[in-house]
């Protein structure tokens, strides 16, 4: 019966992955290296009952994926680098870049540092004879949020080295370990987030575009003049323009509410930039939309041009 249940798992993740080549041999390895992590968690004794519950809660596809990129698979990396978070036209690789801003308030060297390093920590044990952070995981989570925390965990344990603290613990993947928000602030943040979205539903289609070219597409203001059309000059009065009417509008909205603080600089480090790439106007597809009208091609997106395949 369990010959069956691996057939017929392996042939469901080829038909969801035809491009990635991992053989059944290969599979029937990386299973039983998830279903030993799997009964260890639980302790268990890899009786039936607790290879029914592995298969029940299994995300197949994910963890099918996580093999192929064990394995050193071109193709499957590229896969994961596409996969996108839990909101539409949010790559991972900017989930994984807002989280960073987070971690690293104000700090755009180290967001992007954090971010570059982390894809060589999954297939490289932090310890030799250690198993690769990707090994850990065993396809009963979905795999693009075990990512990001797994990141957060990593970026965290190495804040509390440099402190001489005690690292977390390396299976240790809430959210629980973040700084406590100070009193109130939680609340603050929050109304941060509903102000932002109502200014982001007042932008023009021009501040859309400048917006998305500059964010989405990570151009320069050089690079956006030219892709506009207009001068350089134009491109950084605009942003000026639209960067002031941002502070005006929220920070009139959060002191309506109440709010006495004298600086939004915080809640912007920590909450923009995942407001911004999480709005569906701000898409590729929207900022395409947008650029077709004006008869223009938008620029290739290029989320991280310093991401190589980790081999």
């Amino acid at each position: 019966m369990m010959d069956a249940r691996k057939t017929l798992l392996y042939h469901f993740c080829r038909l969801r992955w035809p491009r990635l080549g991992l053989s059944f041999a290969d599979f029937e390895r990386h299973l039983e290296r998830s279903l030993e992590r799997f009964h260890s968690k639980r302790g268990d004794n890899g009786n039936a009952a607790a290879l029914d519950g592995f298969l029940e809660n299994l995300h197949p596809a994910d963890w099918y994926l996580s093999c192929a990129c064990l394995e050193r698979d071109d193709t499957a990396w590229e896969l994961l680098f596409q996969q996108r978070a839990s909101r539409v036209d949010c790559l991972l690789v900017d989930a994984l870049r807002a989280r960073a801003v987070r971690l690293f308030p104000g700090n755009e060297e180290e967001q992007e540092q954090a971010v570059s390093d982390f894809w060589g920590h999954l297939l490289a044990g932090e310890k030799q004879g250690r198993a690769p952070a990707l090994a850990k995981y065993d396809g009963q989570a979905p795999l693009v949020p075990w990512l990001i925390r797994v990141f957060q965990n990593k970026v965290i344990s190495e804040k509390r080295r440099k402190n001489r603290e005690q690292p977390l613990p390396e299976d240790e993947l809430g959210d629980s370990d973040l700084p406590p928000p100070q009193e109130g602030e939680e609340r603050w943040h929050e109304e941060f987030r509903l102000a932002a979205r109502e200014w982001l539903g007042g932008l023009t289609e021009d501040e859309q575009l400048l917006l998305g070219l500059r964010m989405r597409y990570r151009l320069s203001q050089r690079d956006v003049a030219k892709v506009l059309g207009i001068h350089e000059g134009n491109v950084t009065r605009r942003t000026d323009k639209l960067r002031e009417r941002c502070l005006e509008e929220i920070g009139g909205k959060l002191t309506e509410l109440g709010w006495t603080g004298d600086d939004l600089q915080g809640f912007i480090d920590k909450e923009m930039v995942a407001l911004l790439m999480d709005d569906p106007r701000l898409s590729a597809d929207a900022i395409a939309q947008l650029l077709a009208r004006r008869g223009k091609q938008p620029p290739e997106e290029n989320p991280n041009p310093e991401i190589r395949n980790p081999k």
